[in-house]
């Protein structure tokens, strides 16, 4: 009587086991895409905050200027 309640429970734990790897997965499939959909809304908020998207508004990383400069002439 013992094994046949010992097979019994195995069973039930692997069912068990299968469902919570189902689950487990569908997890982390909604966290990749969750993940995949924050990042693609932060690399819009980067484009169109950091200067590039409508010219060079925001600084863009390029400098003109700010320096003096001298100029040599040969004699």
């Amino acid at each position: 009587m013992g094994g046949v309640v010992s097979c019994i429970s195995a069973a039930f734990r692997t069912i068990g086991d299968a469902i919570m790897a189902v689950i487990s997965g569908i997890g982390g499939i909604l966290q990749a895409i969750i993940s995949g959909i924050v990042r693609f809304c932060g690399i819009i908020v980067r484009f169109l905050t950091c200067g590039y998207c409508g010219g060079k508004r925001h600084g863009g990383g390029t400098r003109h200027g700010g320096g003096t400069r001298t100029r040599r002439s040969r004699v």
